[in-house]
Protein backbone atom coordinates (compact mmCIF):
# COMPACT_ATOMS: atom_id res chain seq x y z
CA UNK A 1 0.00 0.00 0.00
CA UNK A 2 3.25 2.60 0.59
CA UNK A 3 4.32 1.54 -2.52
CA UNK A 4 1.00 2.17 -4.72
CA UNK A 5 1.15 5.58 -2.55
CA UNK A 6 4.68 6.35 -3.30
CA UNK A 7 4.10 5.98 -6.44
CA UNK A 8 1.73 7.76 -6.92
CA UNK A 9 3.25 10.62 -5.62
CA UNK A 10 5.15 11.66 -8.53
CA UNK A 11 2.30 11.73 -10.71
CA UNK A 12 0.43 13.94 -8.26
CA UNK A 13 3.18 16.36 -8.50
CA UNK A 14 2.28 16.36 -12.35
CA UNK A 15 -0.81 17.06 -12.08
CA UNK A 16 -0.49 19.90 -9.63
CA UNK A 17 1.84 21.09 -12.36
CA UNK A 18 -0.38 20.95 -15.36
CA UNK A 19 -3.40 22.47 -13.42
CA UNK A 20 -0.76 25.48 -12.62
CA UNK A 21 0.19 25.41 -16.07
CA UNK A 22 -3.22 25.63 -17.40
CA UNK A 23 -4.42 28.30 -15.01
CA UNK A 24 -1.98 30.28 -16.30
CA UNK A 25 -2.34 29.82 -19.83
CA UNK A 26 -6.26 30.14 -19.26
CA UNK A 27 -5.76 33.88 -17.53
CA UNK A 28 -3.60 34.74 -20.84
CA UNK A 29 -6.53 33.34 -22.98
CA UNK A 30 -9.15 34.87 -20.87
CA UNK A 31 -7.32 38.23 -21.27
CA UNK A 32 -6.68 38.00 -24.95
CA UNK A 33 -10.56 37.59 -25.17
CA UNK A 34 -11.21 40.36 -22.96
CA UNK A 35 -9.19 42.79 -25.11
CA UNK A 36 -11.06 42.03 -28.19
CA UNK A 37 -14.39 42.05 -26.37
CA UNK A 38 -13.11 45.93 -25.02
CA UNK A 39 -11.86 46.83 -28.88
CA UNK A 40 -15.17 46.30 -29.86
CA UNK A 41 -16.92 47.99 -27.51
CA UNK A 42 -14.32 51.44 -28.05
CA UNK A 43 -12.96 51.16 -31.47
CA UNK A 44 -15.60 54.28 -32.12
CA UNK A 45 -13.66 56.45 -28.99
CA UNK A 46 -10.52 56.56 -31.33
CA UNK A 47 -10.04 59.60 -33.79
CA UNK A 48 -8.84 58.79 -37.48
CA UNK A 49 -5.25 59.50 -37.29
CA UNK A 50 -3.22 61.81 -39.96
CA UNK A 51 -1.70 59.47 -41.56
CA UNK A 52 -4.99 57.02 -42.54
CA UNK A 53 -7.07 59.09 -45.74
CA UNK A 54 -3.58 59.04 -47.40
CA UNK A 55 -3.05 55.59 -47.14
CA UNK A 56 -6.44 54.22 -47.20
CA UNK A 57 -6.31 56.04 -51.14
CA UNK A 58 -2.67 54.30 -51.62
CA UNK A 59 -4.78 50.86 -50.73
CA UNK A 60 -7.57 52.09 -53.72
CA UNK A 61 -4.39 53.19 -56.15
CA UNK A 62 -2.65 49.56 -55.18
CA UNK A 63 -5.69 47.61 -56.12
CA UNK A 64 -6.37 50.23 -59.21
CA UNK A 65 -2.57 48.87 -60.19
CA UNK A 66 -3.70 45.24 -60.35
CA UNK A 67 -6.89 45.69 -61.65
CA UNK A 68 -6.33 47.57 -64.40
CA UNK A 69 -3.97 45.07 -65.78
CA UNK A 70 -0.78 47.56 -64.41
CA UNK A 71 -1.79 50.24 -66.65
CA UNK A 72 -2.99 52.33 -64.20
CA UNK A 73 0.24 54.26 -62.65
CA UNK A 74 -1.31 56.32 -60.40
CA UNK A 75 0.41 54.53 -56.86
CA UNK A 76 3.91 55.80 -58.24
CA UNK A 77 2.70 59.15 -58.29
CA UNK A 78 1.14 59.69 -54.90
CA UNK A 79 3.34 61.62 -52.58
CA UNK A 80 6.25 59.04 -51.36
CA UNK A 81 3.77 56.34 -50.89
CA UNK A 82 5.15 54.44 -52.90
CA UNK A 83 8.28 53.78 -50.91
CA UNK A 84 5.83 51.55 -48.01
CA UNK A 85 4.09 48.51 -48.54
CA UNK A 86 0.14 48.79 -48.80
CA UNK A 87 -0.49 45.29 -47.51
CA UNK A 88 -2.67 46.46 -44.56
CA UNK A 89 -4.25 49.01 -46.80
CA UNK A 90 -5.06 46.58 -49.43
CA UNK A 91 -7.08 44.34 -47.09
CA UNK A 92 -9.33 47.20 -45.48
CA UNK A 93 -10.04 48.42 -49.06
CA UNK A 94 -11.08 45.03 -49.97
CA UNK A 95 -12.60 44.12 -46.27
CA UNK A 96 -14.38 47.94 -46.94
CA UNK A 97 -16.65 46.69 -50.06
CA UNK A 98 -17.90 43.76 -48.18
CA UNK A 99 -17.95 44.95 -44.48
CA UNK A 100 -20.92 47.42 -44.32
CA UNK A 101 -19.81 49.90 -41.95
CA UNK A 102 -17.57 53.40 -42.12
CA UNK A 103 -14.27 52.14 -43.88
CA UNK A 104 -12.27 53.90 -40.59
CA UNK A 105 -14.21 52.44 -37.95
CA UNK A 106 -13.19 48.82 -40.21
CA UNK A 107 -9.63 49.48 -40.41
CA UNK A 108 -9.74 50.91 -36.32
CA UNK A 109 -11.61 47.40 -35.62
CA UNK A 110 -8.83 45.40 -38.10
CA UNK A 111 -6.00 47.46 -36.50
CA UNK A 112 -7.18 46.59 -33.30
CA UNK A 113 -7.57 42.86 -33.40
CA UNK A 114 -3.82 42.94 -35.45
CA UNK A 115 -2.47 44.87 -32.12
CA UNK A 116 -3.93 42.61 -30.21
CA UNK A 117 -2.85 39.39 -32.35
CA UNK A 118 0.60 41.00 -31.22
CA UNK A 119 0.26 40.71 -27.94
CA UNK A 120 -0.77 37.25 -28.49
CA UNK A 121 2.33 36.65 -30.23
CA UNK A 122 4.32 38.28 -27.63
CA UNK A 123 2.92 35.85 -25.24
CA UNK A 124 3.82 32.37 -26.85
CA UNK A 125 7.03 33.70 -27.51
CA UNK A 126 7.97 34.16 -24.03
CA UNK A 127 6.03 31.12 -23.15
CA UNK A 128 8.38 29.09 -25.97
CA UNK A 129 11.27 30.26 -24.11
CA UNK A 130 10.30 30.72 -20.03
CA UNK A 131 6.65 29.20 -19.97
CA UNK A 132 3.34 30.45 -18.95
CA UNK A 133 3.41 31.90 -16.01
CA UNK A 134 5.98 34.14 -18.45
CA UNK A 135 3.74 34.32 -21.13
CA UNK A 136 1.15 36.07 -18.74
CA UNK A 137 3.37 38.38 -17.50
CA UNK A 138 4.60 39.07 -20.91
CA UNK A 139 0.84 39.45 -22.28
CA UNK A 140 -0.66 41.83 -19.39
CA UNK A 141 2.67 43.95 -19.41
CA UNK A 142 1.86 44.84 -23.09
CA UNK A 143 -1.62 45.22 -22.76
CA UNK A 144 -1.03 48.08 -20.23
CA UNK A 145 1.85 49.47 -22.40
CA UNK A 146 0.10 52.95 -23.85
CA UNK A 147 2.78 52.99 -26.23
CA UNK A 148 1.33 49.81 -27.57
CA UNK A 149 -2.40 49.82 -26.49
CA UNK A 150 -2.86 53.49 -27.28
CA UNK A 151 -2.10 52.99 -30.84
CA UNK A 152 -3.77 49.97 -31.34
CA UNK A 153 -6.47 51.45 -33.14
CA UNK A 154 -5.20 53.97 -35.52
CA UNK A 155 -1.72 53.66 -36.09
CA UNK A 156 -2.45 51.00 -38.87
CA UNK A 157 0.86 50.89 -40.40
CA UNK A 158 3.17 50.61 -37.91
CA UNK A 159 1.30 48.23 -35.40
CA UNK A 160 0.89 45.83 -38.18
CA UNK A 161 4.22 46.11 -38.97
CA UNK A 162 5.26 45.51 -35.08
CA UNK A 163 2.78 42.61 -35.10
CA UNK A 164 4.01 40.77 -37.70
CA UNK A 165 7.97 41.56 -36.63
CA UNK A 166 7.34 39.98 -32.95
CA UNK A 167 5.49 36.53 -35.05
CA UNK A 168 8.50 36.31 -37.54
CA UNK A 169 10.44 36.44 -34.45
CA UNK A 170 8.54 33.49 -32.59
CA UNK A 171 8.32 30.92 -35.59
CA UNK A 172 12.29 32.37 -36.38
CA UNK A 173 13.30 31.06 -32.72
CA UNK A 174 10.97 28.08 -33.44
CA UNK A 175 13.26 27.22 -36.98
CA UNK A 176 16.27 28.12 -35.00
CA UNK A 177 16.14 25.85 -32.55
CA UNK A 178 15.92 22.54 -35.03
CA UNK A 179 18.65 23.81 -37.20
CA UNK A 180 19.90 22.84 -39.82
CA UNK A 181 16.51 21.01 -40.33
CA UNK A 182 13.64 23.52 -39.33
CA UNK A 183 10.49 22.42 -39.10
CA UNK A 184 8.56 23.28 -42.95
CA UNK A 185 5.80 24.90 -40.51
CA UNK A 186 7.62 26.90 -38.91
CA UNK A 187 9.97 27.64 -42.47
CA UNK A 188 6.66 28.62 -44.15
CA UNK A 189 5.50 31.05 -41.12
CA UNK A 190 8.06 32.62 -40.53
CA UNK A 191 8.00 33.64 -44.58
CA UNK A 192 4.83 34.45 -44.41
CA UNK A 193 4.92 36.83 -41.05
CA UNK A 194 8.26 38.27 -43.00
CA UNK A 195 6.61 38.88 -45.96
CA UNK A 196 3.77 40.37 -43.99
CA UNK A 197 6.00 42.96 -42.24
CA UNK A 198 8.08 44.02 -45.79
CA UNK A 199 5.00 44.83 -47.22
CA UNK A 200 4.18 47.38 -44.91
CA UNK A 201 7.96 48.74 -44.00
CA UNK A 202 10.70 48.18 -46.02
CA UNK A 203 12.56 47.89 -41.99
CA UNK A 204 10.80 44.59 -42.81
CA UNK A 205 14.43 43.90 -43.81
CA UNK A 206 15.93 43.65 -40.41
CA UNK A 207 14.48 40.10 -40.30
CA UNK A 208 17.36 39.05 -43.14
CA UNK A 209 19.52 40.30 -40.64
CA UNK A 210 18.14 38.52 -37.64
CA UNK A 211 17.91 35.26 -39.46
CA UNK A 212 21.68 35.71 -39.75
CA UNK A 213 22.42 36.22 -36.30
CA UNK A 214 19.84 33.21 -35.52
CA UNK A 215 22.90 30.94 -37.21
CA UNK A 216 25.26 32.05 -35.97
CA UNK A 217 23.77 32.15 -32.41
CA UNK A 218 22.87 28.18 -32.40
CA UNK A 219 25.60 27.07 -34.16
CA UNK A 220 27.39 23.92 -32.29
CA UNK A 221 30.21 25.53 -29.95
CA UNK A 222 31.95 22.41 -30.13
CA UNK A 223 32.57 19.91 -32.99
CA UNK A 224 33.72 20.30 -36.66
CA UNK A 225 30.14 20.33 -38.39
CA UNK A 226 29.81 24.21 -38.12
CA UNK A 227 30.31 25.05 -41.70
CA UNK A 228 27.66 22.21 -42.58
CA UNK A 229 25.27 23.51 -40.22
CA UNK A 230 25.54 27.07 -41.24
CA UNK A 231 25.21 25.74 -44.90
CA UNK A 232 21.99 23.64 -44.12
CA UNK A 233 20.36 26.59 -42.13
CA UNK A 234 20.51 28.69 -44.42
CA UNK A 235 19.26 26.40 -46.86
CA UNK A 236 16.54 25.50 -43.92
CA UNK A 237 15.29 29.07 -44.31
CA UNK A 238 15.92 30.22 -47.87
CA UNK A 239 12.36 29.05 -48.92
CA UNK A 240 10.77 31.62 -46.63
CA UNK A 241 13.14 34.33 -47.80
CA UNK A 242 11.40 33.54 -51.30
CA UNK A 243 8.21 33.57 -49.73
CA UNK A 244 9.05 36.55 -48.21
CA UNK A 245 9.67 38.42 -51.64
CA UNK A 246 6.54 37.28 -53.18
CA UNK A 247 4.16 38.40 -50.56
CA UNK A 248 6.22 42.14 -50.35
CA UNK A 249 6.16 42.29 -54.20
CA UNK A 250 2.82 41.80 -54.22
CA UNK A 251 1.71 44.22 -51.80
CA UNK A 252 4.49 46.57 -52.52
CA UNK A 253 4.34 47.00 -56.19
CA UNK A 254 7.38 49.27 -56.61
CA UNK A 255 9.66 46.91 -55.19
CA UNK A 256 8.60 44.76 -58.07
CA UNK A 257 10.05 47.30 -60.37
CA UNK A 258 13.65 47.08 -60.15
CA UNK A 259 15.71 44.29 -57.96
CA UNK A 260 17.06 46.77 -55.97
CA UNK A 261 14.24 49.24 -55.06
CA UNK A 262 13.92 48.04 -51.69
CA UNK A 263 17.15 48.92 -50.85
CA UNK A 264 16.59 52.15 -52.33
CA UNK A 265 13.77 52.89 -50.46
CA UNK A 266 15.84 51.91 -47.23
CA UNK A 267 18.29 54.14 -48.31
CA UNK A 268 15.67 56.97 -48.94
CA UNK A 269 13.97 56.69 -45.38
CA UNK A 270 17.48 57.91 -44.06
CA UNK A 271 17.36 60.62 -46.20
CA UNK A 272 13.83 62.08 -45.02
CA UNK A 273 14.05 65.53 -44.01
CA UNK A 274 10.60 66.85 -44.03
CA UNK A 275 9.56 70.01 -42.22
CA UNK A 276 8.80 68.64 -38.99
CA UNK A 277 9.41 69.65 -35.73
CA UNK A 278 9.80 67.43 -32.40
CA UNK A 279 10.92 68.44 -29.01
CA UNK A 280 12.70 66.21 -26.11
CA UNK A 281 13.33 68.08 -22.84
CA UNK A 282 11.71 71.19 -23.98
CA UNK A 283 14.40 71.58 -26.82
CA UNK A 284 12.50 71.86 -30.49
CA UNK A 285 14.52 70.04 -32.94
CA UNK A 286 13.73 69.47 -36.79
CA UNK A 287 13.54 65.84 -37.46
CA UNK A 288 16.64 65.63 -39.07
CA UNK A 289 18.54 66.96 -36.57
CA UNK A 290 17.32 65.42 -33.20
CA UNK A 291 19.98 63.74 -30.90
CA UNK A 292 21.32 60.49 -31.64
CA UNK A 293 19.66 58.80 -28.57
CA UNK A 294 16.14 61.02 -29.40
CA UNK A 295 14.85 56.92 -29.59
CA UNK A 296 16.20 55.41 -26.46
CA UNK A 297 15.38 58.11 -25.02
CA UNK A 298 11.54 58.14 -25.56
CA UNK A 299 11.84 54.80 -24.99
CA UNK A 300 13.42 55.25 -21.30
CA UNK A 301 10.60 57.54 -20.53
CA UNK A 302 7.19 55.74 -22.55
CA UNK A 303 7.58 52.68 -21.99
CA UNK A 304 6.28 51.38 -18.05
CA UNK A 305 9.38 51.04 -15.57
CA UNK A 306 8.52 47.92 -14.94
CA UNK A 307 8.76 46.64 -18.21
CA UNK A 308 11.91 48.33 -18.15
CA UNK A 309 13.02 46.69 -15.16
CA UNK A 310 12.19 43.03 -16.03
CA UNK A 311 14.00 43.56 -19.73
CA UNK A 312 16.99 44.34 -17.84
CA UNK A 313 16.45 41.22 -15.74
CA UNK A 314 16.27 38.71 -18.20
CA UNK A 315 19.15 40.02 -20.23
CA UNK A 316 21.21 39.79 -17.28
CA UNK A 317 19.61 36.71 -16.97
CA UNK A 318 21.08 35.44 -20.60
CA UNK A 319 24.67 36.98 -19.22
CA UNK A 320 25.23 35.88 -15.70
CA UNK A 321 22.55 32.91 -15.05
CA UNK A 322 24.21 32.08 -12.13
CA UNK A 323 22.61 35.22 -10.62
CA UNK A 324 19.07 34.23 -11.01
CA UNK A 325 19.10 31.14 -8.64
CA UNK A 326 16.23 28.70 -10.24
CA UNK A 327 16.49 30.10 -13.19
CA UNK A 328 19.82 28.86 -15.26
CA UNK A 329 17.67 26.41 -17.21
CA UNK A 330 16.31 29.42 -19.38
CA UNK A 331 17.40 28.91 -22.58
CA UNK A 332 20.10 31.72 -23.18
CA UNK A 333 20.52 31.72 -26.92
CA UNK A 334 16.64 32.26 -27.00
CA UNK A 335 16.95 35.42 -24.86
CA UNK A 336 19.97 36.92 -26.61
CA UNK A 337 17.60 36.62 -29.70
CA UNK A 338 15.07 38.27 -28.54
CA UNK A 339 17.19 40.96 -26.83
CA UNK A 340 18.85 41.48 -30.70
CA UNK A 341 15.74 42.65 -31.81
CA UNK A 342 15.59 45.34 -29.68
CA UNK A 343 19.07 46.15 -29.55
CA UNK A 344 20.26 46.09 -33.17
CA UNK A 345 17.40 48.63 -34.85
CA UNK A 346 17.98 50.95 -32.17
CA UNK A 347 21.82 51.08 -32.64
CA UNK A 348 21.24 51.36 -35.84
CA UNK A 349 19.48 54.76 -35.67
CA UNK A 350 22.09 55.70 -32.67
CA UNK A 351 24.87 54.97 -35.58
CA UNK A 352 23.55 56.27 -38.28
CA UNK A 353 21.95 59.51 -36.92
CA UNK A 354 18.66 58.90 -38.76
CA UNK A 355 15.80 61.47 -39.02
CA UNK A 356 12.87 60.71 -36.02
CA UNK A 357 9.78 62.34 -35.11
CA UNK A 358 6.53 61.92 -32.74
CA UNK A 359 8.78 59.83 -30.25
CA UNK A 360 9.11 56.28 -30.57
CA UNK A 361 6.33 55.98 -33.05
CA UNK A 362 8.55 54.24 -35.85
CA UNK A 363 10.31 51.94 -33.24
CA UNK A 364 6.80 50.76 -32.14
CA UNK A 365 8.23 47.27 -33.32
CA UNK A 366 10.49 46.81 -30.68
CA UNK A 367 7.89 47.64 -27.58
CA UNK A 368 6.69 43.82 -28.15
CA UNK A 369 9.71 41.78 -27.71
CA UNK A 370 10.52 44.34 -24.78
CA UNK A 371 7.45 42.66 -23.08
CA UNK A 372 8.60 39.13 -24.15
CA UNK A 373 11.94 40.29 -21.92
CA UNK A 374 10.23 42.14 -19.47
CA UNK A 375 8.28 38.87 -19.12
CA UNK A 376 10.76 36.48 -19.13
CA UNK A 377 12.85 38.84 -16.43
CA UNK A 378 9.73 39.30 -13.86
CA UNK A 379 9.14 35.47 -14.19
CA UNK A 380 12.80 34.36 -13.83
CA UNK A 381 13.22 37.12 -10.57
CA UNK A 382 9.93 35.52 -8.76
CA UNK A 383 10.98 31.85 -9.66
CA UNK A 384 14.52 32.64 -7.88
CA UNK A 385 13.03 34.28 -4.99
CA UNK A 386 10.90 31.00 -4.79
CA UNK A 387 13.95 29.54 -3.12
CA UNK A 388 13.53 32.07 -0.16
CA UNK A 389 10.46 30.85 0.68
CA UNK A 390 6.75 30.50 -0.70
CA UNK A 391 5.63 33.65 1.14
CA UNK A 392 8.53 36.10 -0.67
CA UNK A 393 7.28 34.29 -3.55
CA UNK A 394 3.54 35.43 -3.06
CA UNK A 395 5.10 38.93 -1.92
CA UNK A 396 7.10 39.12 -4.95
CA UNK A 397 4.07 38.26 -7.47
CA UNK A 398 2.08 40.75 -5.41
CA UNK A 399 4.19 44.11 -6.06
CA UNK A 400 4.26 42.88 -10.03
CA UNK A 401 0.54 42.79 -10.11
CA UNK A 402 0.55 45.87 -8.25
CA UNK A 403 2.65 47.36 -10.87
CA UNK A 404 0.61 46.18 -13.89
CA UNK A 405 -2.60 47.32 -12.03
CA UNK A 406 -1.36 50.77 -11.74
CA UNK A 407 -0.16 50.86 -14.90
CA UNK A 408 -3.64 49.89 -15.77
CA UNK A 409 -5.32 52.34 -14.04
CA UNK A 410 -3.72 55.06 -15.69
CA UNK A 411 -4.13 53.82 -19.29
CA UNK A 412 -7.84 54.09 -17.85
CA UNK A 413 -7.85 57.53 -17.04
CA UNK A 414 -5.67 58.68 -20.41
CA UNK A 415 -8.97 57.06 -22.71
CA UNK A 416 -8.90 56.94 -25.23
CA UNK A 417 -5.49 58.50 -25.43
CA UNK A 418 -3.23 56.20 -23.77
CA UNK A 419 -0.60 56.58 -25.78
CA UNK A 420 0.00 60.21 -23.91
CA UNK A 421 1.32 57.34 -21.58
CA UNK A 422 5.09 58.41 -19.47
CA UNK A 423 6.64 57.35 -16.63
CA UNK A 424 7.63 58.40 -13.49
CA UNK A 425 11.11 59.36 -14.86
CA UNK A 426 9.91 62.30 -16.41
CA UNK A 427 7.07 62.77 -13.93
CA UNK A 428 4.21 61.43 -15.83
CA UNK A 429 1.89 63.08 -18.22
CA UNK A 430 2.37 66.36 -15.86
CA UNK A 431 6.54 65.91 -16.35
CA UNK A 432 6.00 65.40 -20.32
CA UNK A 433 3.57 68.51 -20.66
CA UNK A 434 5.32 71.13 -22.84
CA UNK A 435 8.57 69.23 -23.03
CA UNK A 436 7.94 66.19 -25.13
CA UNK A 437 5.91 65.14 -27.65
CA UNK A 438 2.13 64.42 -26.75
CA UNK A 439 -0.82 64.29 -29.05
CA UNK A 440 0.98 64.33 -32.02
CA UNK A 441 -1.85 63.64 -34.17
CA UNK A 442 -4.64 65.27 -32.41
CA UNK A 443 -6.62 62.19 -31.17
CA UNK A 444 -8.32 64.67 -28.95
CA UNK A 445 -9.64 66.54 -31.70
CA UNK A 446 -13.34 65.05 -31.53
CA UNK A 447 -13.32 65.92 -27.70
CA UNK A 448 -12.51 69.28 -29.04
CA UNK A 449 -15.18 69.40 -31.19
CA UNK A 450 -17.82 67.98 -28.84
CA UNK A 451 -17.16 70.88 -26.79
CA UNK A 452 -17.10 73.46 -29.05
CA UNK A 453 -20.32 71.70 -30.64
CA UNK A 454 -21.65 72.08 -27.33
CA UNK A 455 -21.03 75.55 -26.08
CA UNK A 456 -23.09 76.47 -29.40
CA UNK A 457 -26.03 74.82 -28.51
CA UNK A 458 -26.19 75.83 -25.01
CA UNK A 459 -25.08 79.54 -25.70
CA UNK A 460 -26.76 80.32 -29.14
CA UNK A 461 -29.92 77.95 -30.08
CA UNK A 462 -30.54 77.38 -33.38
CA UNK A 463 -33.80 79.64 -33.97
CA UNK A 464 -35.92 78.82 -37.07
CA UNK A 465 -36.54 81.96 -38.19
CA UNK A 466 -32.98 83.26 -38.48
CA UNK A 467 -30.24 82.41 -41.14
CA UNK A 468 -28.05 79.68 -39.87
CA UNK A 469 -24.88 81.74 -39.18
CA UNK A 470 -21.69 79.93 -40.18
CA UNK A 471 -18.66 79.96 -38.29
CA UNK A 472 -15.22 79.22 -39.29
CA UNK A 473 -12.63 76.90 -37.18
CA UNK A 474 -9.17 77.25 -37.31
CA UNK A 475 -8.27 73.69 -36.72
CA UNK A 476 -4.14 72.77 -35.57
CA UNK A 477 -4.91 69.23 -37.30
CA UNK A 478 -6.22 67.90 -40.14
CA UNK A 479 -8.82 68.21 -41.93
CA UNK A 480 -10.19 64.73 -42.61
CA UNK A 481 -10.77 64.13 -39.33
CA UNK A 482 -12.95 67.09 -38.39
CA UNK A 483 -15.30 66.38 -41.46
CA UNK A 484 -15.64 62.87 -40.08
CA UNK A 485 -16.09 64.11 -36.54
CA UNK A 486 -18.41 67.27 -36.76
CA UNK A 487 -22.08 67.35 -36.70
CA UNK A 488 -23.31 71.03 -36.26
CA UNK A 489 -23.73 72.24 -39.72
CA UNK A 490 -22.94 76.25 -38.85
CA UNK A 491 -19.17 75.05 -38.36
CA UNK A 492 -16.48 74.96 -40.96
CA UNK A 493 -12.97 73.99 -41.50
CA UNK A 494 -10.90 76.93 -41.82
CA UNK A 495 -7.58 76.60 -43.73
CA UNK A 496 -4.50 78.17 -41.97
CA UNK A 497 -4.65 80.58 -44.41
CA UNK A 498 -7.70 82.39 -42.87
CA UNK A 499 -6.32 81.40 -39.28
CA UNK A 500 -6.43 85.28 -38.32
CA UNK A 501 -10.07 85.82 -38.90
CA UNK A 502 -11.33 82.58 -37.34
CA UNK A 503 -14.17 82.76 -35.26
CA UNK A 504 -12.87 79.63 -33.23
CA UNK A 505 -9.94 77.60 -32.91
CA UNK A 506 -9.33 74.10 -31.84
CA UNK A 507 -5.58 72.76 -31.05
CA UNK A 508 -3.48 70.49 -28.51
CA UNK A 509 -0.97 71.56 -26.42
CA UNK A 510 1.31 69.55 -28.48
CA UNK A 511 4.68 71.38 -29.62
CA UNK A 512 2.28 74.56 -27.81
CA UNK A 513 0.42 74.29 -31.47
CA UNK A 514 -2.50 76.19 -28.96
CA UNK A 515 -0.83 79.25 -28.98
CA UNK A 516 -0.73 80.19 -32.85
CA UNK A 517 -4.15 81.75 -31.91
CA UNK A 518 -5.32 84.16 -29.31
CA UNK A 519 -9.06 83.74 -27.49
CA UNK A 520 -11.45 83.21 -25.12
CA UNK A 521 -11.15 79.46 -23.56
CA UNK A 522 -14.22 77.39 -23.63
CA UNK A 523 -13.39 74.04 -23.50
CA UNK A 524 -10.27 71.80 -22.56
CA UNK A 525 -9.17 68.54 -23.02
CA UNK A 526 -7.38 66.88 -19.41
CA UNK A 527 -6.34 63.87 -18.36
CA UNK A 528 -4.85 63.75 -15.32
CA UNK A 529 -5.61 66.83 -14.68
CA UNK A 530 -3.46 68.01 -17.82
CA UNK A 531 -4.30 70.11 -20.31
CA UNK A 532 -3.67 68.31 -23.82
CA UNK A 533 -6.29 70.54 -26.25
CA UNK A 534 -8.06 73.95 -26.20
CA UNK A 535 -10.91 75.13 -27.66
CA UNK A 536 -11.00 79.35 -28.58
CA UNK A 537 -13.47 81.61 -28.96
CA UNK A 538 -11.94 84.31 -31.38
CA UNK A 539 -15.00 86.71 -31.66
CA UNK A 540 -13.64 89.32 -29.75
CA UNK A 541 -10.92 89.65 -31.22
CA UNK A 542 -11.60 89.98 -35.07
CA UNK A 543 -12.99 92.79 -37.08
CA UNK A 544 -16.58 92.93 -36.69
CA UNK A 545 -16.45 93.47 -41.01
CA UNK A 546 -15.02 90.11 -41.42
CA UNK A 547 -17.82 88.47 -39.25
CA UNK A 548 -20.49 90.06 -40.89
CA UNK A 549 -19.02 89.15 -44.51
CA UNK A 550 -18.50 85.31 -43.62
Amino acid sequence: MAGRVQNALPWSGQIRRLARTNVYDIATLVLIAALIVVAFCTFKDYAISNDEGVQHHYGELIIAYYTSGFADQGLFKFQNLYLYGGLFDIIAVILSHLVPIDPYDLRHILCALIGIGGIGAAAVTARLIAGPRAALMTAIALSVCGAWYGTMFNHTKDIPFAAAMMGATFFLIRAARRMPSPRIGDVAAFGLLAGAALGIRVLGLLLVIYAGIAIALYLPWRGQGRRRFAIGSLSGLLPALLLAYVIMILAWPWAAVAPLNPVRGLLSFAEFQYGIRTVVDGQVYEMAKVPRLYVPIYILIRMPLLVLFGAALAMTVALLPRLATGSTQLPRRDIVMVALTVIVPLVCQVIFHGPAFTGMRHFLFVVPALAVLAGIGLDAAVTALATRGRLVASGALAVVAAGLLWDAGTLVRLHPYEYLFYNRVVGGLEGASRRYDLDYWFSSMPEALNLLETYLRRSEPADAGKPTQVYSVAVCGERLPFEKTVTLPQLRWDFKAQWDQSEFFIAPTHMNCDGDLDGEIIGTVKRLGIAIAYVKDRRKLIRPTATAAR
